[in-house]
């Protein structure tokens, strides 16, 4: 694991609630910790291999000039997205200093932070209504043009028999492995604005939709959050989950079982 960091980078600017802190500029310390892997950059001595820290501080310091946010946070988040999205960094932490915050008490500064890190995520997707590839390529598609997500790979897709006793038509199954620094739940928001795109109505639970996007795995996270359940219940009873992952991330471990997908596959058609 190897970090690139700057510290205190010193950048005049206007953020602030208050009216004169929106024309007045006053200085924002930065700093920043980038996770890279500059291995081959060491061993070559070449800069082309690396993050150039040049760079990156004038992105950050053209950011922090050209916008106006009234809070250090939003600053400090979009700071962070911003480098995130520009660099093939693993994880950043950035924080934002305040030494001359408006506060009428003696103090150093005020200081925010946030962290952002890349993780694999797999995903199953599934259409049994209207055209139902046309459905699953838009999701495909869709993923691949957000802006905080690389999509990785994508399995063929297959006929499947309705699951549930719900739904009654044929479904098109496939997954798709992705790449993204946004939280579980900034990423379900994004999938229910792609099914909401294709018109998917949740009036029946387990019925026929236009498109059904479920997160199987998000990294290593465990959650039994009421919004999101990590890693999916009952993902390892269901074959048109498990088939497509196989074929795109055979090794990938649960964090629940510690098996991988292919073993976990294995372990299904053994029972069944």
């Amino acid at each position: 694991m190897s970090f690139i960091e700057i510290k205190s980078l010193k950048i005049y600017a206007c953020h602030g609630v208050l009216e004169e802190e929106k024309t007045n500029p006053q200085p924002f310390c930065f700093d920043v910790r980038m996770e890279y892997d500059f291995c081959k950059a060491a061993q070559s001595d070449d800069l082309n291999l690396t993050l150039n820290y040049d760079e990156v501080m004038h992105d950050v310091s053209d950011f922090c000039q050209s916008n106006r946010f009234d809070l250090i946070e939003t600053l400090c988040a979009r700071t962070a997205t911003m480098l995130m999205r520009k660099y093939p960094i693993q994880s950043i932490k950035v924080s934002v200093s305040k030494p001359d915050a408006p506060v009428s008490l003696c103090f150093d500064t005020v200081k925010v932070t946030t962290q952002l890190t890349r993780r694999i995520v797999l995903l199953s997707l599934g259409s049994s209504m209207g055209d139902r590839q046309s459905y699953l390529d838009m999701a495909i598609n869709e993923l691949k043009c957000h802006a905080d997500i690389t999509l990785q790979k994508v399995s063929t897709p297959f006929e499947n028999p309705p699951y549930g006793g719900v739904a009654k038509a044929t479904f098109i199954n496939m997954a798709a492995q992705i790449s993204t620094y946004l939280s579980p739940k900034e990423l379900l928001d994004a999938i229910h604005q792609i099914e909401y795109k294709a018109k998917r109505i949740r009036d029946v639970r387990w019925g026929d939709r236009t498109l059904d996007i479920d997160i199987v795995f998000f990294g290593d996270i465990v959650s039994n959050d009421e919004a999101l359940t990590l890693p999916h219940p009952d993902f390892q009873n269901r074959e048109f989950v498990l088939s497509p992952l196989v074929e795109i991330a055979p090794n990938f471990r649960c964090p629940l079982s510690k098996k991988t997908v292919k073993e976990l596959y294995d372990d299904w058609k053994s029972n069944n």
